[in-house]
């Protein structure tokens, strides 16, 4: 890999750190940084398959309050390198990819202890009128949260491909077999956080139809998703509080915003 692939690289790492606070372009969410690391060191198919299983994995991953979620970025990152550039198997790769965010779950929990130093020295700053300082300052935690994702990316392309070989050869398969179970576990712990969240009286309809539709082996995932568009615009138009009495009811909206937007449109 050129000088130029491992920049590429690196940067991604550095960017994925960044939106793990942010949130803001998504480059931390496993399909994301993955696709973008295979891209860089010239293997998307391998970085795709590898992105979206751990977007499975990830789905229910989430910071709630002061609980901390594994660190899908550090996982992401790591997990994309080692296949990509390094030649592991998606499949060891995805095993890999539960213990390097329960690491970078640790590490992102001591640079934000970090940052609380950060923010206490903005706060002083604020106080004395200085508005370059603060944002200095904010500036330079956000990027101590890209170097948590970049450094450990590059120490990862530092090792020499032997070495991550070898390490990876000497893996007990009953490890990685079990690594790689835990992990489509978790993926239905994902799925069930996120329909929980979801999940309302009115929407377990759509929920059931879905499984119905899945078992027609003539659809695919892109007819699937166009059903479920058609079925979701439909909802909107004919539902009544969406539609209030489905005509002649856009002055009726209660002054929600979002049925008066609806009603427009």
């Amino acid at each position: 890999m050129d000088f130029i692939s491992i920049i590429l690289v690196v940067f991604v790492a550095f960017l994925a750190g960044m939106e793990g606070i942010l949130d803001q372009f998504q480059f931390h969410q496993p399909i994301v940084a993955c696709t973008l690391i295979g891209l860089a060191t010239g293997n998307p198919t391998e970085g795709l398959m590898l992105g979206g299983s751990l977007q499975l994995i990830a789905l229910g991953w989430m910071n709630i309050g002061a609980a901390v979620a594994p660190d899908a970025a550090l996982a992401s990152v790591a997990a994309a390198i080692l296949v990509t550039y390094h030649g592991a198997g998606v499949s060891e790769g995805i095993a890999l990819a539960i213990p390097l965010a329960i690491a970078g779950q640790v590490l992102t929990i001591f640079i934000r202890t970090l940052t609380v130093g950060i923010a206490h020295a903005a706060d002083r700053k604020a106080t004395e009128g200085s508005f370059r300082a603060v944002e200095f300052y904010h500036i330079g935690a956000l990027m101590i949260q890209g170097l948590r994702i970049a450094i450990p990316a590059a120490i990862i392309l530092a090792v020499s491909p032997v070495v991550v070989t070898d390490a990876l050869n000497a893996i007990p398969e009953w490890l990685t077999g079990g690594l790689a179970v835990a992990g489509g576990m978790i993926v239905a712990v994902g799925y069930a956080m996120v329909i929980n969240m979801m999940a309302t009286a009115k929407l377990w309809l759509f929920f059931a139809l879905g499984f119905a539709l899945s078992a027609i082996g003539e659809l695919n995932l892109i007819a699937m998703g166009i059903i479920g568009v058609v079925l979701a615009l439909l909802y909107l138009q004919f539902a009544p509080e969406f539609n209030q009495g489905g005509g002649g009811g856009g002055n009726s909206s209660n002054g929600d915003p979002l049925d008066d937007i609806l009603n427009d449109y």
